[in-house]
């Protein structure tokens, strides 16, 4: 099982501490199976995280689709709509659009730094 982790507002300076750690591990030979994102604020995730787009995530997680088209006609949704929201959560590292539309982890967690 892979988790995505999701982090808000967390210090630079941690988050290089951490790649520096996994980059670390991945020399010494070890697997290192790590799914990370970064948004500045609470208010920058939710822009990218609605619930429309969480929508998109649940489906791809269930079913990976072979493109938006076919995304948009399962969720019996506008193409138009559905692509902006695709296209915004692979900016985001959220969606693989390799090879047709997935979501390479089953579960998320958050981390908010206050």
């Amino acid at each position: 099982m892979t988790t995505l982790q999701i982090h808000i507002g967390i210090d630079l300076q941690a988050e290089a501490a951490a790649i520096k750690d996994a980059l670390r591990r991945h020399a010494a030979g070890k697997t290192v199976r790590e799914h990370h994102i970064t948004f500045e604020s609470f208010e920058g995730m939710a822009r990218v995280l609605t619930p429309k787009r969480l929508e998109i995530l649940r489906h791809l997680h269930r079913t990976p689709t072979a493109s938006i088209r076919a995304l948009a006609g399962a969720l019996g949704r506008d193409y138009r709509n559905v692509h902006l929201d695709v296209t915004a959560l692979v900016e985001a590292g959220l969606i693989d659009d390799q090879d047709g539309l997935r979501v390479d982890y089953d579960d998320v967690e958050m981390k908010m730094a206050l």
